[in-house]
């Protein structure tokens, strides 16, 4: 049996085929959106195939909907733990970005940020996922709102994680109703 280690950078490439729906991509498409190099996408599809989080039926790769809804609410927090640290300049995320910031009445404490020196707000640096997310993001507002949901269940309080787990399921509910691979 082979071993394999799951990387960051395979969670976001599959939001990303989340966010895409049933719209074709090239794994340079997704890699000039997603910030990595062809190669880097080309191992993470291959590393997310081999844990059973996508599937490759044909030619056709595709996330496997219930293995990653189990992974994202119930492991990835355990696995991808954010790291926090000073005030900075940066873009929300988790409850402190859509679509949680909707329904979540901010305390006062600082709101959780990645780091982005063109980044808006300030608040506590809150680790991303992989290194250019923040650049993928601002380019694609679905991806960003599954990124800032996934942060929620990464690094938020239990209500915030239970939001966010029920807001991902229902967006990956709506994904598998309405991506309809070709065979």
């Amino acid at each position: 049996m082979n071993s394999m280690i799951l990387k960051p950078q395979d969670i976001l490439v599959l939001l990303k085929l989340i966010a895409l729906g049933d719209r074709s991509w090239s794994y340079n498409r997704l890699a000039i959106e997603l910030g990595m190099s062809p190669s880097e996408v080309h191992g993470a599809i291959k590393r997310a195939i081999s844990a059973n989080l996508a599937l490759e039926i044909g030619r056709h790769i595709q996330p496997n909907r219930r293995n990653l809804e189990e992974f994202l609410i119930h492991g990835l927090r355990y696995v991808f733990i954010p790291d926090r640290g000073e005030m900075t300049r940066g873009m929300p995320t988790a409850h402190a970005a859509a679509p949680l910031s909707r329904d979540i009445v901010s305390d006062q404490e600082p709101p959780p940020v990645w780091p982005d020196p063109e980044g808006e707000v300030r608040g506590m640096i809150f680790s991303p996922l992989y290194r250019s997310v923040p650049e993928a993001a601002k380019n694609d507002p679905e991806l960003y709102e599954l990124l800032a949901l996934v942060d929620a269940l990464r690094g938020g309080r239990a209500r915030e994680r239970e939001m966010a787990a029920k807001e991902l399921r229902r967006r990956l509910d709506f994904y598998e109703s309405h991506s309809k691979p070709e065979y």
